[in-house]
């Protein structure tokens, strides 16, 4: 049988190195967690959300999908937000997308992979939404545009659900951010299209919008 017996060493050396750092870190975190980010990513190895920011664990809360979506009938994205926002209070919901995402290159050139092809129609809703501006562009800028504007929609999409709608009606502390991540430099860039409350949410979109469009 195969173990995968270096993925438990590079465990042991890992929990090793916090303990020294801090003996009592991993009693604290055993405790409970509170962290003030949920962060919705996109399952691509090379994206580690607690390495990009630096954070250890227990610092942010993670949901990780193909494509970074956040769509209206997904339970699992949904639960895992209500989780985050209703009991663990986070204050900060950052969706993230990544320039060179795979998912969103298959739907950009319409790729049959198999049952995924339906899980990315949700990517090419978006292009066809802005197919006028992205259709003026090369391959590789269309590429990364589509990956820029597939986070806005998606930060669009959580601030419409129930979730994030309640929050705010009950005065909870809560904001959403659209972010991007490149691959070739390690950077994260702000999409602008940060919200915190029902009110702005619109104009933040139209503005976010319009500087891709």
């Amino acid at each position: 049988m195969r173990t995968l017996r270096r993925l438990f060493e590079n465990n042991r050396v890992w929990a090793e190195q916090i303990v020294k750092r801090d003996p009592s870190f991993f009693r604290e975190l055993a405790r409970q967690q509170r962290p003030d980010f949920l962060w919705i990513g996109c399952a691509d190895s090379r994206v580690p959300a607690n390495e990009i920011v630096d954070l250890p664990p227990g610092e942010l809360f993670v949901h990780c999908n193909v494509a970074n979506l956040v769509v209206h009938t997904d339970l699992n994205c949904l639960s895992v937000m209500q989780f985050a926002v209703d009991v663990l209070k986070v204050r900060h919901v950052i969706v993230c997308g990544h320039y060179g995402c795979g998912g969103v290159m298959a739907a950009l050139r319409r790729d049959r992979l198999g049952l995924i092809d339906n899980w990315l129609r949700h990517v090419q809703d978006v292009f066809q939404k802005h197919s006028a501006s992205l259709s003026s562009l090369d391959a590789t800028a269309a590429g990364h545009r589509l990956c820029e504007l597939n986070v806005v929609e998606r930060v669009l999409n959580v601030c419409q659900t129930t979730i994030v709608q309640d929050a705010w009606e009950r005065g909870q502390d809560l904001a959403v951010h659209g972010w991007i991540y490149a691959l070739d430099d390690g950077l994260l860039r702000d999409l602008a299209v940060t919200t915190n409350n029902a009110q702005e949410t619109a104009d933040v979109y139209q503005h976010a919008i319009a500087a891709l469009t």
